[in-house]
């Protein structure tokens, strides 16, 4: 009896997850870890294989040492949490010489998030990261609410954006990331300062401004009384900033704010994220980036998708 194979009604298609953000970063998936929540990437490496991941970006470094806000520094909020940290760091030439040797060999881009107090900080600590080979890009933090000086102060106003990021793209001839505020009132505007001033791309959310009180002992819960919210709370208004910048500017947009499974992840993507981190959902599963990954194959899997750049809103 002669077996009749019938040929299958689908073609299969070879997907390829790869997106080149441009100026030498290219990553092997669209799913990168989000500054603060992932350490340098090796506390996880117990539980993740970190080749795995598109991206790695590691907690902020600053200039000098940095001891951070007092505690209480970090409160649980409905669907999300806060956190006032304030961007506890040894400082860079710490960095240089004890941790980059430690995590320079890891399989997959390894990021370095790089805040100051004032323009010079920034540029410095750039500058000494652009040496580092094993270094492919680094995201400026121009955005953060859990400092008293720089931070979010240059990252509110087009023009101190601008400023920031122009001498900065001065010493850093590798791909540079500038990482934006939602505190604003229009964040398009410091999304087309921080281009014309050389951004390669740019990724957004940071957390949002917000705070909590105990109604028991009548006081604030964190030192600091604000601190950045984050989580699955604010998502909603990363995805409509995505957006908004994104059908705005030439450049990538990397987009984050309460990513907390697969499904989240695709809808930055259909808004017009070319990538994306992943935050807060690292303190609940250490394993989230893989298995977001996963999600995003299967999800081009099942709609016939060849590439990352095929997944668009229909509207």
């Amino acid at each position: 009896m002669v077996k009749i194979h019938k040929k299958t009604s689908q073609t299969l298609i070879k997907m390829n997850t790869t997106i080149d953000l441009g100026k030498g970063l290219v990553l092997k998936n669209p799913v990168m870890t989000a500054s603060g929540t992932f350490g340098y990437g090796i506390e996880f490496a117990d539980f993740v294989d970190l080749s795995q991941i598109g991206g790695i970006i590691v907690k902020g470094t600053t200039l000098h040492h940095r001891e951070g806000n007092p505690y209480p520094r970090m409160a649980e909020t409905p669907s999300g949490m806060l956190n006032a940290v304030g961007l506890q760091n040894k400082g860079v030439d710490y960095f240089i010489e004890h941790i980059y040797p430690e995590i320079k060999d890891i399989d997959t881009n390894i990021i370095v998030n790089v805040s100051g107090s004032c323009i010079e900080d920034y540029v410095a600590t750039a500058e000494k990261i652009n040496d580092l080979e094993k270094i492919p890009a680094i995201e400026l933090n121009i955005s953060c609410p859990n400092v008293k000086k720089g931070g979010m102060g240059f990252g509110t106003d087009p023009n101190q954006a601008k400023e920031v990021v122009s001498e900065v793209r001065k010493v850093y001839k590798k791909h540079l990331i500038v990482k934006l505020t939602p505190n604003v009132t229009d964040i398009v505007s410091i999304a087309k300062a921080v281009e014309s001033a050389g951004a390669d791309s740019v990724s957004l959310i940071n957390t949002m401004l917000g705070m909590a009180i105990d109604a028991k002992k009548r006081k604030p819960i964190l030192s600091t009384i604000t601190g950045g919210m984050s989580g699955a709370c604010v998502k909603p208004v990363a995805l409509r900033m995505v957006w908004q910048v994104s059908n705005a500017i030439n450049i990538p947009v990397i987009g984050l704010g309460g990513i907390m499974n697969e499904t989240d992840a695709i809808e930055f993507l259909l808004a017009g994220a070319k990538a994306i981190e992943i935050g807060t959902a690292n303190f609940i599963d250490p394993a989230i980036t893989i298995k977001v990954a996963e999600g995003i194959r299967n999800y081009m899997k099942e709609n016939n998708f060849s590439s990352l750049n095929e997944i668009k809103m229909d509207i």
